[in-house]
């Protein structure tokens, strides 16, 4: 019973120092550096209506490119909460345990292809705050050597079974998903839901 007992103790260890460990890994893949962010976007908080972009003309498409799952992608950087996120292709636990997923399915896109992106990350590391982003706030992804600015228009909280949020657009939409409530513990039933347009593409550097 005693050996019995210490195993049982050893295997706990294990699984707690394992579990710290995973979550540490996951909040390497945010930066927090609210200063640069600000003044690297002067206006990221300029909530005034802007006008979506309707279309990305053909040279900026990048049909033909393909990644594999878990490889980074790109940047994700929300000035609000002061935080630049590594995106990675794919939303598999594997991919997923790295930092944010880009989905990859007949619904969603890359940046660069006039449709719906979609990004998701766990709700207790990477997107922990994202529930303080505001209507009208700017997020920022890094593609391909080009920045693209989407203006948030709406954020709820919807069921995790619910389909209607990763579904094909017309026009370029960017939206990010995670877990909800924040502070839930176990397999949180609900998901946080925030929409943004995108509103203008430019080239880095």
């Amino acid at each position: 019973m005693k050996k019995l007992g210490i195993l049982l103790l050893f295997t706990g260890i294990m699984m707690i120092a394992w579990s710290g460990y995973s979550w540490w890994e996951q909040t390497q893949a945010v930066t927090s550096n609210a200063k640069e962010l600000h003044q690297q976007y002067e206006n990221w908080d300029d909530t005034a209506y802007q006008q979506q972009v309707k279309s990305i003309t053909d040279d900026q498409k990048s049909l033909t490119k393909s990644y594999q799952h878990g490889e980074e992608v790109g940047k994700l950087e929300i000035p609000r909460i002061g935080n630049q996120y590594d995106i990675y292709w794919g939303t598999g636990a594997d991919t997923l345990k790295k930092g944010v997923g880009m989905y990859d399915s007949k619904w969603t896109v890359k940046p660069d292809i006039p449709g719906h992106v979609v990004l998701s990350g766990h709700r207790e590391t990477v997107f922990r705050q994202l529930n303080e982003v505001k209507k009208g706030d700017h997020l920022y992804v890094s593609y391909e050597g080009k920045t693209y600015d989407y203006q948030i228009r709406k954020t709820w909280i919807t069921d995790a079974e619910d389909r209607s949020v990763i579904v094909d657009k017309n026009k370029p939409t960017l939206t990010l998903t995670t877990c909800y409530p924040f502070d839930f513990v176990g397999s949180a039933p609900e998901r946080y839901i925030v929409q943004a347009e995108l509103v203008s593409v430019d080239k880095n550097g």
